[in-house]
């Protein structure tokens, strides 16, 4: 396997990386007229290693990727990029007693970066503004990164029946690279203008301008990192809430969808199954869940709605934003919200878990399953939006969800290895390989973290978060002794 562009590739990401670290410096000086040292030197030192790559790895062939690069150059990207990115929140340059730990720094940045939301920092009201917009930032660039791989590398790769989405820019290995530079176009353009349209939006409903631009980066990334450590709880107003509930819908959505709309076709989103099915499952949550809080506590039926449909919205489209501690609901609240952590938002978002076009395809599969068993000798054919499914997608479906339970339970066995019980090692593998954020219990909580856990723990979640963040099998392929193999 050559690895000259996958390497190629790796110099060019950390070198925009190290650019992009200006950011949150100017923004620093800008606020607090310190000199940002952590950034200068984390930048320097991530350029530096960036350009090495870049000059060391050119040469003149044409630049293509087969399908072994394509594995690994996505997995690699989401491995490299969080290990640079965590060295401004290891206080570089600054006093010693400033920072967090190279363990503490990897496990913040692998959260945000796969947009788990999963945080060990805590006092983020007194933290420097630079670093509360580089952890906003770095949500914000793994939400693209995540829409670029969902359309493009994905149903390249045929992971987890993400064949179905196939595009033009996603055919052939031979065309990747030229037919996904449009493509990539579009995406950014769409994301930056939501992006700016949330901006606005949170600032009308009272937020500054800094706390508006950090949530709007981190709701359509659906992410969950806030500049408060009450999380939405902290804005009184419920207007916030719905403008927050909306962008996190607004980032589970499939963002073809958005540039189908923005090239002139008119119903994309009425059109699309995903999306019709998403959304009634949403409506229907959140109106059981409205009338359960009503009967449960003494609430109005707007204040009620308004707490569940944010939170609802939030752990069903992997956001991880808490307007509210909702596990102090009751039992079967905390229960419901578990399950909800598996259902995820549509393919080609930014939302991670199991996806709702996976459970359709399980739908169909099953029900295909009745049908022989009840007429063996009947002809029946599988489809998805009118249209016939792909022989090998529905074994890719079931295979990626075995696979998807198996990961939680393996995950969840190593973490009580560790002496965690039971509860918050089932609810943190749980949520951090569906990219969720907060779990269950008292230390992980929505109104906790995971600062308290053990050093080896995080490491085994953040292997976790990435796992969940790649669709398994792109990271669980590099451990195939087969895949080396020329």
């Amino acid at each position: 396997m050559r690895l000259n562009p996958i390497l190629h590739v790796l110099g060019l990401m950390l070198t925009s990386l190290a650019v992009i670290m200006a950011i949150p410096a100017v923004v620093e000086e800008m606020m607090t007229g310190q000199m940002p040292y952590e950034f200068i030197f984390s930048a320097s030192f991530c350029a530096a290693a960036g350009l090495f790559a870049t000059f060391a790895t050119r040469d003149n062939q044409p630049f293509s990727l087969d399908v072994r690069q394509a594995f690994l150059l996505t997995a690699l990207s989401w491995i490299v990029l969080p290990v640079f990115a965590a060295l401004p929140l290891m206080g570089l340059g600054l006093s010693p007693d400033i920072g967090l730990t190279f363990t503490d720094a990897v496990f913040e940045t692998v959260s945000g970066m796969t947009t788990t939301g999963s945080t060990v920092m805590s006092g983020l009201d007194g933290l420097l503004p630079g670093l509360l917009l580089w952890r906003s930032l770095l949500q914000w660039i793994g939400g693209v990164g995540i829409i670029v791989m969902a359309i493009i590398m994905l149903p390249f790769l045929r992971i987890g029946g993400m064949q179905l989405f196939k595009t033009e820019s996603s055919d052939k290995s031979e065309k990747i690279m030229p037919q996904a530079a449009s493509m990539v176009k579009w995406i950014m353009g769409v994301y930056a203008g939501l992006t700016l349209l949330a901006t606005i939006v949170f600032m009308m409903t009272g937020m500054t301008g800094f706390d508006a631009v950090n949530h709007a980066m981190t709701a359509l990334s659906t992410g969950g990192y806030s500049t408060h450590d009450a999380s939405f709880g902290y804005f009184p107003n419920l207007s916030t809430q719905w403008a927050g509930t909306l962008f996190m819908l607004a980032g589970g959505l499939p963002f073809i969808s958005y540039i189908k709309f923005v090239r002139g076709h008119r119903r994309p989103f009425i059109s699309d199954p995903q999306i019709q099915t998403f959304v009634r499952f949403l409506f229907i949550v959140i109106v059981i869940m409205t009338v359960y809080l009503m009967l449960r506590q003494d609430i109005s039926f707007f204040g009620a709605l308004t707490l569940t449909a944010f939170n609802v919205v939030s752990v069903v489209t992997t956001t991880g934003f808490a307007s509210t501690d909702y596990t102090t609901w009751g039992p079967a609240a905390a229960a419901a919200f578990f399950i909800l952590t598996f259902v995820g938002g549509c393919a080609g978002s930014t939302s991670g878990a199991i996806k709702i076009y996976r459970f359709q395809v399980l739908w169909v599969t099953m029900r295909e399953q009745l049908l022989r068993l009840s007429s063996p000798n009947r002809v029946v054919i599988m489809r998805y939006h009118g249209s016939r499914l792909p022989p090998d997608l529905p074994v890719s479906v079931l295979a990626f969800l075995a696979v998807f339970l198996a990961s939680v339970i393996a995950v969840t066995i190593l973490l009580t290895l560790l002496e965690i019980d039971f509860v918050t090692a089932l609810t943190a593998a749980t949520t951090a390989i569906t990219n969720v954020g907060p779990g269950l219990g008292d230390i992980i909580g929505p109104a906790g973290n995971f600062a308290s856990l053990p050093d080896a723990a995080k490491w085994v979640l953040s292997f976790a978060m990435l796992l969940g963040r790649l669709e398994i099998f792109t990271l669980l392929l590099l451990f195939d002794p087969h895949f080396w193999r020329d």
